[in-house]
């Protein structure tokens, strides 16, 4: 078996595969949406600004993908995690689904994986996972949207509900990472929760804050959206000049190495 074999050259060809699929798919999209604006009576210029501004409102999510790129490509490689989040992945799914797999095997994202058999594993769950909402949308998301429309914009109050259970909602899968920095053990009884954890969550939580904060005082209404993918970068860059500066024992000091 290659030892390389998460970046082996059929990962790669099949990275190229897929990414060069989406590209096609891409470009056909935008020349018949292009067409089709010529065609409503849509001046050239209107239709470059549209496409200008849709390409700009990309780059926030597109840094928030690579950053989960990065955190994945410790355990996963490279070629996986871009494959997943070039199609359909994203940050609460890819990593929440990987490392819960991992953790079943006694693992976790900060262990590179060195079985081929663990590695298609987490492979499998991450896109068995997201088929099923290719499937039931179609079917089922009309529906539900209308009901929950009719629910939504039934009063003011009703709206307001609808905001605050799609806040909670949120917040709740933060609290699932915030909880896993924290905890951190796997099932056969270790783990990697210690300084650094608490140290990276502490550093995305504050850079978060002040980026929004600075958004809201300043009206940077451009920056906004950049604010949490900017935190996340802020966060790892400060992992990586902590274990510069601080001694190992306090960058490598965990609960459970002391339980």
């Amino acid at each position: 078996m290659d030892p390389n074999f998460k970046e082996s050259g059929f990962m790669y060809a099949l990275a190229a595969f897929v990414i060069g699929f989406v590209v096609i798919e891409s470009v056909f999209f935008i020349v018949k949406a292009w067409k089709k604006g010529r065609a409503l009576g849509l001046t050239k210029e209107t239709l470059k600004n549209t496409v200008v501004s849709s390409a700009m409102f990309t780059i926030a999510p597109a840094l928030s993908i690579l950053a989960t790129v990065i955190v994945l490509a410790s355990a996963l490689g490279i070629v996986l995690p871009w494959i997943r989040l070039s199609v359909i992945g994203n940050l609460a799914y890819e990593t929440v689904a990987s490392d819960t797999m991992l953790e079943t095997m006694g693992s976790s994202l900060s262990t590179p994986i060195t079985d081929p058999a663990q590695f298609g594993a987490v492979a499998w769950v991450m896109t068995l996972g997201t088929t099923f909402a290719l499937v039931l949308v179609p079917i089922f998301c009309k529906g539900i949207h209308r009901k929950v429309g009719h629910v939504v914009n039934k009063s003011e109050t009703s709206a307001k509900t609808a905001d605050v259970l799609s806040a909670a909602a949120f917040i709740g899968i933060i609290a699932a990472f915030v909880a896993r920095a924290i905890y951190g053990k796997t099932p056969d009884g270790v783990g990697d929760a210690g300084f650094m954890s608490i140290a990276t969550l502490l550093t995305a939580v504050v850079a978060s804050f002040l980026l929004e904060l600075l958004c809201e005082k300043c009206r940077l209404t451009k920056l906004q959206p950049f604010a949490m993918p900017l935190a996340m970068f802020l966060a790892m860059g400060m992992a990586v000049l902590l274990n510069q500066v601080l001694p190992a024992e306090l960058t490598g000091f965990t609960w459970w190495n002391q339980v």
